[in-house]
């Protein structure tokens, strides 16, 4: 007898587990059964498992029998016609679902002219297999999985035309792409997901060639020509929001003009572009510190005390005003009111990004980079029949990774733009590369995509041949303007007196036991130093007892909490962390004694 578990329970024994897999199987395909329910008998332990449980990952495949997929024409020419729908199939049992139990014994061919009698299903399409972005790579099958795993991460980050409406929409931090492109190789994932209506990059013109080492290890050199027609220009949102809130008391938040008398007042430069209302209006160019939307908030804290205090009723400046390091234009002022009915502002900067050295670009194979250099147009080498590259791509990121359909898609694009038409690139049942090279020929070019190019500023013609094409280039989100952060000296955490974490904050940048070994292997000790003294503090030292003295500022004199006044004490430079320890080891109850030496 055989086991029979429903969901991982035990639910009783069957005498011939094949049939009653077939029938389970058969009752499904038959409508009888949920297209839900997943069987498999597992022979080895001969078990069976019969699933219906949520949270598993099913994926739909043609029914196959004799040889023969049940999905015919008359079933193909009804869906065009709208006669029937996905759920017939299913009900039909031309299509069922088959979780990763159940797919351990299945027989799935890729395509119809593969099948045999031992097949017991077949892909829809061996596409997929792929999620939907690593479906939009083009000739996927001639790349390496990795690659395009990491094309597809890639093209979740590229700036694009995100939505049409993107003018009344206020959302966080956006990127709008200036002059969008459609691919011209595309796979049919770009008609079946709608790209055309919000795509993500540009065609441009290619050629994998070394530029002065400008473009070592991954960097890309761009024609600075391309980028002053448009090329990767786009434009960064972000919104400012402030609302007036109730308090309990009756009190609210008013947001207008703060008054000079308000505690934590600016000053008037920073308030100088608001309104009578206390808002900025659209189309003010606003820096680090301007404020956007003045606010004035009740005390914080209404003790006893504060009764008969004279200054408790000030109220305190609670403006939006623009973070370190930012700048740009403002864009959209929205006045409104929150559910509640309270005021609501809502101001929407807007910053022009034109692409500089940093920042971020990548084709479809992740083959991603960054700008290393940008070239005067007439620096730029060019082809025989005057052509000027638009990017130069380094031609060592090729080998070790094996994105072949890099070079394929260059191809491919080169030929479509020639040809004027678009160039199926599907994975699996792409155009094959022979007819793509053979079309080239009948172009004019040369069939392995290469050109005799010239030296943009000698004019002297190249010794080697470039391989030289078209391709889709997309522009990715991580810029320059938003990651560039310095700092000298700025604020301090309270508890360790060390700078603050992160560049919002205008925090600094903290240097780790690998970065400490590079300045010893320099030889730089002083400037180790200096970058270890960001806490430096002088602390009073008892001689007697070793211990922390204290310094009495009012009396200007320093005595030690254990020996008294009477003993000698000596200051000394430590780092306050260091100060910090030795209080926590006095908590444990631990007496660190500090032994001072001479320094000569």
């Amino acid at each position: 007898m055989t086991e029979v578990f429903i969901n991982s329970k035990f639910k009783g024994e069957v005498d011939d587990p094949k049939k009653f897999v077939d029938s389970i199987i058969e009752e499904r395909r038959k409508g009888n059964l949920s297209y839900n329910v997943n069987v498999v008998y597992d022979e080895e332990s001969d078990l069976i498992n019969v699933d219906c449980s949520k949270g598993r990952l099913v994926r739909p495949l043609i029914v196959v029998k004799n040889g023969k997929p049940t999905l015919t024409d008359k079933h193909i020419s009804q869906l065009e016609k709208g006669e029937i729908e996905w759920e017939d199939l299913l009900k039909q049992g031309v299509i069922e679902y088959l979780d990763a139990a159940e797919e351990e014994n299945a027989y799935v061919a890729f395509f119809e002219h593969e099948l045999t009698p031992e097949h017991t299903h077949l892909e829809i399409h061996p596409l997929s297999l792929l999620g939907l972005t690593a479906s939009l790579v083009p000739y996927g099958n001639f790349s390496h999985a990795v690659r395009i795993a990491i094309g597809s991460k890639n093209q979740k980050q590229a700036i694009g035309f995100y939505a049409s409406n993107f003018a009344v929409r206020m959302d966080m931090d956006v990127n709008l792409l200036h002059y969008p492109q459609t691919p011209l190789v595309r796979s049919i994932m770009y008609d079946i997901a709608d790209y055309d209506k919000h795509p993500s990059g540009q065609n441009i013109v290619v050629a994998v060639m070394s530029y002065k080492g400008y473009n070592i290890e991954d960097a890309i050199v761009i024609n600075k020509g391309s980028v002053d027609r448009g090329f990767g220009r786009s434009s960064y949102f972000r919104p400012a929001v402030s609302e007036e809130l109730r308090y309990a008391g009756g009190l609210t938040d008013e947001i207008c003009i703060p008054d000079k008398d308000i505690k934590g007042y600016k000053s008037e430069v920073d308030y100088r572009h608001l309104e009578e209302e206390g808002v900025i209006y659209p189309e003010a160019k606003v820096a680090e510190g301007d404020v956007l939307i003045g606010k004035t908030s009740p005390p914080r804290f209404l003790s006893s005390m504060d009764e008969y205090n004279l200054t408790s009723n000030i109220r305190r400046e609670s403006s939006v005003s623009l973070k370190h390091g930012e700048h740009g234009v403002v864009d959209f002022v929205l006045l409104t009111e929150n559910g509640e009915g309270n005021k609501l502002v809502q101001v929407r900067l807007r910053d022009l990004r034109i692409p500089e050295i940093g920042d971020k670009f990548t084709s479809r194979h992740g083959q991603k980079g960054v700008i290393g250099m940008l070239v005067p147009h007439s620096d730029m080498p060019f082809t025989a029949s005057g052509i000027t590259p638009d990017l130069c791509f380094s031609p060592h990121g090729i080998p070790s990774r094996m994105t072949i359909s890099h070079l394929i898609e260059m191809v491919g694009a080169k030929v479509g733009a020639l040809a004027g038409r678009r160039i199926e690139g599907t994975t699996f049942t792409a155009e094959p590369e022979k007819a793509l090279r053979e079309e080239l020929k009948r172009l004019g070019f040369r069939d392995n995509g290469t050109e005799t190019m010239y030296n943009g500023e000698t004019g002297e013609q190249m010794l080697a041949k470039v391989y030289i094409g078209n391709m889709f280039y997309l522009k990715l989100k991580h810029m320059v303007a938003n990651k560039l952060h310095a700092r000298a000296r700025g604020p301090i955490q309270l508890l360790t007196r060390q700078p603050t974490e992160g560049r919002a904050k205008e925090g600094g940048l903290r240097l780790g036991e690998m970065e400490k070994d590079t300045f010893v292997a320099h030889g730089a000790s002083l400037l180790l130093k200096e970058r270890f003294d960001s806490d430096k503090t002088l602390v009073p030292v008892c001689e007697q007892c070793g211990l922390l003295a204290v310094f009495n500022e009012y009396k200007n004199k320093m005595y030690c909490p254990v020996c008294g006044d009477n003993v000698e004490i000596n200051t000394v430079e430590i780092s306050y962390a260091f100060k910090l320890m030795l209080d926590e080891f006095k908590s444990l109850g631990v007496y660190p004694k500090i032994e001072l030496k001479d320094k000569f």
